[in-house]
């Protein structure tokens, strides 16, 4: 393993990162901080409890989910959609550097700048809503866990990616409408019967579900599932890199 590549591309990443901090931190958690202004204070103060939880403090695991992976998407499918526009990725894909040590330095990078993002939207809920978290280990890998999925899938994107617009286009289009969709705002179950059996077709429903048990014990579906959702799509998405590296496909393009 190049422990000195793997540490030269995440450097370089997380460098970019801190040189960006309006954009890559401060945007997000202050959208993200609005949310929790409109409706955690002011809406939710006015609304019931929601499985004994009220409901600004509800709405936190799914706000939180939401910028997990909007961010990690956005992170990792420029980290890499870059390099192939300036034409700098023929330097990566030259030098003693296997696929798996190029996919840990971008995907880990992309990684590491979601879960600090997404720590410090729940060091920023907790100003304005108060809640607790009864069980942190499995709190802290499911964010763990879908920032690094969803930093692979972003991987994909920008591998696949052939203008800026598509970097956009499965976050904006797809991914938002979908956690918006699944169960950010409210309980599935508060649904029509119909509209519940459909929704479990969203597969953001179990990471929000999952990451919502993790605070406060409550959920849609059986946090062993979640889980379960969550490992086969990480699983899915390294398949797909994996071929990639083995085809080459569109990484000199």
């Amino acid at each position: 393993m190049n422990r000195h590549a793997i540490r030269a591309i995440y450097g370089f990443e997380m460098a970019r990162t801190w040189r960006t901090l309006l954009q890559s931190i401060a945007s997000p958690v202050i959208s993200t901080a609005l949310y929790f202004v409109v409706f955690g204070s002011a809406i939710g103060s006015r609304m019931t409890e929601i499985d004994g939880v009220t409901y600004g403090a509800f709405i936190i695991p799914g706000l939180t989910m939401l910028s997990l992976l909007t961010e990690s998407i956005s992170n990792a499918s420029f980290g890499i959609y870059l390099p192939r526009f300036s034409g700098t990725i023929y330097e990566v894909l030259s030098a003693p550097i296997s696929p798996i040590e190029i996919v840990i330095g971008y995907v880990g990078a992309a990684a590491s700048k979601s879960v600090i993002l997404g720590s410090i939207i729940l060091a920023t809920a907790r100003l304005f809503v108060p809640y607790e978290i009864a069980h942190p280990l499995w709190m802290a890998a499911f964010l763990v866990l879908t920032a690094a999925t969803f930093s692979l899938f972003g991987f994909v994107i920008g591998i696949w990616a052939d203008g800026f617009e598509r970097l956009q286009l499965v976050p904006m289009l797809i991914v938002t409408p979908l956690t918006f969709l699944g169960g950010s705002f409210y309980s599935i179950r508060m649904l029509p019967p119909v509209w519940q059996k459909i929704t479990l077709f969203n597969p953001v429903v179990y990471l929000v579900s999952g990451f919502r048990w993790s605070f406060y014990g409550v959920s849609d579906v059986r946090v062993e599932v979640s889980m379960a959702v969550t490992l086969v799509f990480l699983v899915s998405c390294l398949a797909i890199v994996g071929w990639i590296f083995k085809t080459g496909y569109r990484l000199k393009s």
